[in-house]
């Protein structure tokens, strides 16, 4: 679920740099999937330790 909208995002984000929609928007979604990303990462590697 996570790679669907990470890829979503990136196909948008890839889409308004090329057509110039929306860039401001789009970047900042591309924000918001990186940091969403990154957390499921750390808390996905904390817990496996456990």
């Amino acid at each position: 679920m996570l790679w669907t909208i990470i890829s979503i995002l990136l196909g948008l984000w890839v889409l308004g740099l090329i057509f110039d929609i929306a860039g401001g928007i789009i970047h900042i979604l591309l924000v918001i999937a990186a940091i969403v990303f990154i957390v499921n990462f750390f808390k996905g590697r904390s817990s496996s330790r456990g």
